[in-house]
C-alpha cells in the first residue's frame, strides 16, 4: 500500500517542502496573531496561483524532458534577451538561496533549541543531515524523506490548530471575505510572496523530467501538483489558525508561538509545534540548495545527473554558506536585498515566460487552453504586484 502511495506522489510534495519553510511559518504566525482568521482568504489565492504556475512548469518538464533553463535557452532566438533572462534567473536563484540559506537552518535550530536547549552545533547537524541526503544522489530516496518530513510537519501544526479549538465560521469567512487595508497590506503580500516561490518554478519542472518520462503520465503530473500544493495550504493556514489563539500576546517568529502555547495546552503542544518548524527548516534547507543546482547546471548547460560533481559543487558551496551564515548569526544584508530585486523581477518575467511558453507549437496538444490562460493572466496580474511591492519594501518606500 504505502509503496503505491509513493509511486503516485513526489515532486509536487517537494514543492510544498520548499515553500513551507521558516519564512512562512513566520509570516503565517505574524498574520494570525496580529490579524486572526482574516488573511486566510490570502493563503487561498496563494495556493490558487501556486497551483497554476507550478502545473504550467511540471507540463513543460514532463512534454520537453527539460528543465526551465534548458527550455529557454532552446526556445527565446534572441541572444540577448535570452542571456538576459540567464543571468537574472542565476542572480536570483542561485545567489538568492545561498543568501536565504541560512534562514532555513536558523528555523530549524529554532525547533531544536526549543526542545533541547541551545547547543552550538545544531546548525553544523541539520547541514549534516542535508548534506548527506544530497550527497546520496539518489531522487526516490530523497523523495520520501522529504514526503515523510512534510507529513510529520502537516501533523504537527494542524494537530496544533485543532488543539486551540478554531472557529470555524470565522474560518469560513476569513477564507472567502478578503479584506485588505494599509494595516495587513505588507503581510497579505508577505502570505502570497513566501507561497508563490520562482525557485518551486525550476525545481518542479527538473523534478518532473526525473521521475515521469511519458506524456501519459501528465495526468499523475497534475494530480501530484495539485493535491500537494493544496496539503502545504493548508499547513500554512494551519499555523495562522494555530497562531490566533496569541492575538493579545508579543509574538516575532513560530518559535514565539511553541513557547506561548505551553500555559496554555501545556509541555506536549509546544514540542508538537516545534518538531513543525523543525521539519519546516529541514525541508527547505534541503530544496533550496537542490533548486539552484539545478538552475546552474540548466544555465551553464552542464550535463550529468544529482550525482555529478558539478551539480553536488553547486549545492554544497549553498548549503556551506547556510551552515556558516547560520553559525556566526550574520546575515549577508546586502546580498538578501540583491536578491529579493532579482527576485521581485524574476516572478512576473517567469510567469509571463510560462504562458508564452505552454502556448508554443512544440507542445502540441499540451498547449494551454483558453480557461487555462484566463487563469494564467490573473496569476500574472498578481506576480506583478508582488514584484512592484517588492521593490517598494527593499527600497523602504512603503
Amino acid at each position: 500500500m504505502f509503496q503505491k502511495i509513493f509511486k503516485n506522489i513526489g515532486p509536487g510534495t517537494l514543492v510544498a517542502a520548499a515553500f513551507i519553510g521558516p519564512g512562512t511559518v513566520t509570516v503565517c504566525t505574524l498574520a494570525g496573531a496580529n490579524y486572526g482568521y482574516s488573511l486566510l482568504w490570502a493563503m487561498l489565492l496563494s495556493v490558487f496561483a501556486t497551483i497554476v504556475l507550478q502545473e504550467m512548469a511540471a507540463r513543460l518538464g514532463l512534454i520537453t524532458g527539460k528543465g526551465l533553463p534548458e527550455i529557454l535557452h532552446s526556445t527565446i532566438s534572441n541572444k540577448i534577451i535570452r542571456v538576459a533572462i540567464i543571468i537574472l534567473v542565476l542572480a536570483a536563484i542561485a545567489v538568492g538561496n545561498a543568501a536565504y540559506e541560512a534562514g532555513n537552518i536558523s528555523g530549524g535550530v529554532l525547533g531544536l533549541n526549543i526542545i533541547f536547549g541551545t547547543q552550538w552545533y545544531f546548525p553544523l547537524l541539520l547541514g549534516l543531515i542535508a548534506f548527506c541526503l544530497l550527497i546520496y544522489g539518489n531522487y526516490k530516496v530523497l523523495e520520501r524523506v522529504l514526503i515523510t518530513l512534510v507529513v510529520i510537519m502537516g501533523i504537527s501544526f494542524i494537530a496544533t490548530a485543532i488543539a486551540i479549538g478554531p472557529d470555524f465560521s470565522s474560518i469560513l469567512k476569513g477564507l472567502f471575505t478578503p479584506s485588505i487595508n494599509e494595516g495587513n497590506l505588507l503581510t497579505i503580500v508577505g502570505l502570497i510572496g513566501t507561497t508563490v516561490v520562482p525557485y518551486n518554478l525550476f525545481l518542479h519542472a527538473s523534478l518532473v523530467s526525473e521521475k515521469w518520462n511519458e506524456t501519459t503520465d501528465l495526468s499523475a503530473v497534475r494530480k501530484d501538483t495539485v493535491i500537494s500544493v493544496i496539503l502545504g495550504g493548508l499547513v500554512s493556514m494551519s499555523i495562522i489558525v494555530a497562531a490566533t489563539a496569541l492575538q493579545s500576546t508579543e509574538v516575532s517568529t513560530g518559535a514565539d508561538v511553541a513557547k506561548a502555547l505551553e500555559p496554555i495546552f501545556g509541555l506536549a503542544s509546544t514540542y508538537v509545534f516545534s518538531i513543525g518548524i523543525l521539519a519546516a527548516g529541514i525541508t527547505s534547507a534541503i530544496t533550496a540548495p537542490l533548486a539552484a543546482a539545478y538552475v546552474v547546471k540548466g544555465c551553464l548547460g552542464w550535463h550529468g545527473n544529482m550525482k555529478s560533481w558539478s551539480f553536488r559543487a553547486v549545492w554544497m558551496i549553498i548549503l556551506a554558506l547556510g551552515v556558516l551564515f547560520s553559525s556566526i548569526g550574520l546575515k549577508p544584508l546586502d546580498i538578501i536585498t540583491f536578491a529579493q530585486i532579482a527576485n521581485g523581477l524574476l516572478l512576473p518575467i517567469m510567469a509571463i515566460l510560462l504562458l508564452w511558453l505552454v502556448n508554443q507549437k512544440f507542445l502540441g496538444a499540451y498547449q494551454n487552453r483558453s480557461w487555462q490562460n484566463i487563469m494564467a493572466l490573473i496569476v500574472i496580474a498578481i506576480a506583478i504586484m508582488l514584484g512592484a511591492k517588492t521593490f517598494l519594501k527593499v527600497f523602504e518606500i512603503i
